[in-house]
């Protein structure tokens, strides 16, 4: 069932009905009816992280234990980036160190988020809009370089839902950004894999 070389062939030529906007629950709804059911629980744990109500502790205790690595490894980095943005918060409203930080063992010792200097760097600016580009620009980044080995596997498809989700973000705050961001993700994928 996983034939990942044709579901990343396929990818660009999801959105082949006319319109400028991608339509993201279509392209996710396609990508999962190609998949195996483990790789249907993997894509599922990830689009859980586009969850309020499913975004937890939990959620990210499960990531850390999977077996696939992009899932452990982006889980890992989300998070360090979500309490980055909190500490930024706190620092900001004068709130006391820690609070609301997500520590996912209180037993072990945090694990440090090395691209912290970077996030916090993005949030310092004082234009909202380019705070928020600057932080899904970041995420691009650090899916590529999750992927950065990887050719035809689920990989790949996972890091192209981290970044159609992004694509999915911007048509709601600015459809011009969406938009361009959606047709460099198609690009990305043609040049990148011959298609």
């Amino acid at each position: 069932m996983n034939n990942y070389e044709y579901i990343i062939a396929g990818l660009p030529l999801l959105q082949q009905d006319g319109r400028e906007n991608p339509d993201t629950e279509a392209i996710l709804s396609e990508i999962r009816e190609q998949l195996g059911s483990k790789d249907i629980l993997l894509l599922d744990l990830l689009l859980d992280s586009y969850d309020p109500l499913k975004l937890n502790a939990d959620l990210y205790r499960k990531a850390a234990a999977s077996r696939n690595r992009f899932i452990r490894n982006f889980f890992e980095m989300d998070l360090g980036v979500r309490n980055a943005k909190v500490e930024y918060l706190n620092r900001t409203l004068g709130r006391p160190e820690g609070t609301d930080i997500l520590i996912l063992d209180p037993e072990k010792e945090a694990v440090e988020f090395e691209q912290k200097a970077e996030v916090d760097a993005i949030l310092e600016g004082s234009d909202i809009l380019a705070r928020e580009r600057g932080l899904d620009d970041f995420y691009w980044k650090a899916v590529d370089t999750l992927t950065v080995m990887d050719v035809f596997d689920l990989d790949v498809i996972l890091a192209f839902v981290v970044k159609l989700k992004l694509v999915e973000r911007w048509l709601r705050l600015d459809e011009a950004t969406g938009r361009e961001l959606f047709r460099k993700l198609v690009k990305e994928i043609k040049e990148n894999y011959k298609i």
